[in-house]
C-alpha cells in the first residue's frame, strides 16, 4: 500500500473494525479490503484521514455502496474534520451508516496551540441545531480554547436525524459495538500541515543557555496576589528603596561582590558624586583650590565686567580748562582798556 494511504482491520466478538488514516485520493486501497471485511456490524475509525479530494469522494461512496451489499452496518467513529466537513457537504458519504463520534477543532490564542476534542454525536444531537462549541480547555495554560471553524456549518449534519439514528436495528449494533469496545481518545494534539513545529531539544549533556523553567510564555505583571517568581523574576528578596534628596526615590543596586567590580560601578565610580540639595538648606558656595581658585568662572567674570566702572580720559578736560581761563584773561584786558 502507498504511504500516504493506511489501513488496518481487526475482529472482535463478531465486530469488525476498520482503520483508515492519511489521504484518500485515486491513488486509494479501498477496493483491495473488500475481501478482508465480513457481515455484520462494522466499526470505520477515521480519525486520522488528513485529506480526501473529490476522486476520493467518488470511490469511497461507490466503495460503501458495495461493501453494504455484503451485509456491513456501517457505524462511523472518530470522524476527522475532514471526514466531517464531506459529511456536511457530500448527502450520501456516510451511505446508510450513522455517525457515532467525531473530532471537533479547537484552537488556543494564548499558546497558540490545536486540539481535536472527540464528541459523542447523539449527545450535541439533542440540542441540534449546534450554535455554540462546547467548551474545550487547552492543555498548556487551562484557558478557554477558540473553536476553529464555524459552528452552524461544522455541526450541520447532526439535524439530519438518519445520521446519528438510522434505523431501529442500528440500536442493537451499537450495544455490540459497545460489548467489543469502543476505542477512542477523549482528546488529541491536532496534527495538521499548518501545526507548530516541536520544540528542538538539546542533546543530552550538552548545557543549556538559560535553565528550564514552567513560567508562562506570555509576561505577566506581578501584583499583590502573583508569588515571587510568577514572571520570571529572581524570588529572592530585594531591599528596600533609598531615600535622597527632597522624596527622590533610587531603585536598590545589586552588589557585585566581594573582589568584584561590575562595569556599571567602574562607570559610577569615575562621576562625580553629586550632594541633593533641599530647598531649605542655606546656599554654600563650592570650595575651590589651586589654579581653579584664581580663575574666576566665565559667567562670573563677565558680571563683574559689567558692574566695573569705565575709566575716561582727563587730558581733554585740562586742555579745554586752560583755554577757558585764557579766554576770560583776554576778555578782562580788553575790558580795562
Amino acid at each position: 500500500m502507498g504511504s500516504k494511504f493506511r489501513s488496518e482491520v481487526n475482529s472482535r466478538d463478531g465486530v469488525c473494525t476498520l482503520k483508515i488514516a492519511g489521504v484518500i485520493d485515486e491513488d486509494n486501497e479501498l477496493v483491495p479490503l473488500e475481501s478482508q471485511l465480513g457481515n455484520g456490524p462494522m466499526v470505520l475509525d477515521l480519525g486520522e484521514i488528513e485529506r480526501i479530494n473529490s476522486c476520493g469522494v467518488r470511490d469511497w461512496v461507490n466503495w460503501l455502496g458495495r461493501i453494504e451489499k455484503n451485509g456491513a452496518r456501517l457505524v462511523f467513529v472518530n470522524c476527522s474534520p475532514a471526514i466531517v466537513s464531506q459529511i456536511n457537504l457530500v448527502n450520501n458519504f456516510t451511505a446508510n451508516g450513522i455517525v457515532k463520534s467525531f473530532y471537533a477543532p479547537y484552537f488556543c490564542p494564548r499558546c497558540k496551540k490545536e486540539k481535536l476534542l472527540r464528541l459523542e454525536a447523539r449527545d450535541l444531537a439533542k440540542s441540534a441545531p449546534i450554535s455554540k462549541a462546547p467548551t474545550c480547555r487547552c492543555d498548556e495554560c487551562d484557558g478557554v480554547m477558540d473553536f476553529d471553524e464555524m459552528e452552524e456549518s461544522f455541526f450541520a449534519f447532526l439535524n439530519n436525524a438518519k445520521k446519528i439514528y438510522g434505523d431501529p436495528s442500528f440500536e442493537n449494533t451499537l450495544r455490540e459495538i459497545a460489548a467489543a469496545g469502543d476505542a477512542g481518545r477523549q482528546m488529541k494534539p491536532r496534527v495538521t500541515g499548518g501545526s507548530l513545529p516541536p520544540a528542538s531539544t538539546a542533546p543530552s549533556g550538552t548545557p543549556t543557555s538559560q535553565p528550564p523553567s514552567s513560567v508562562s510564555p506570555v509576561n505577566r505583571t506581578p501584583t499583590q496576589k502573583t508569588p515571587p517568581g510568577s514572571n520570571g523574576t529572581s524570588s529572592a528578596p530585594q531591599p528596600a528603596s533609598q531615600f535622597q534628596g527632597n522624596g527622590v526615590t533610587t531603585p536598590p543596586k545589586a552588589s557585585p561582590g566581594p573582589g568584584k567590580l561590575s562595569t556599571h560601578g567602574v562607570a559610577a565610580s569615575s562621576q562625580p558624586k553629586l550632594t541633593p540639595v533641599r530647598p531649605d538648606a542655606p546656599a554654600t558656595t563650592p570650595s575651590l583650590s589651586g589654579a581653579a581658585a584664581m580663575t574666576p568662572p566665565p559667567a562670573l567674570a563677565a558680571s563683574n565686567a559689567a558692574l566695573k566702572p569705565v575709566s575716561k580720559p582727563i587730558l581733554p578736560w585740562v586742555l579745554l580748562g586752560v583755554f577757558l581761563l585764557a579766554a576770560a584773561g583776554l576778555l578782562a584786558f580788553a575790558l580795562l582798556r
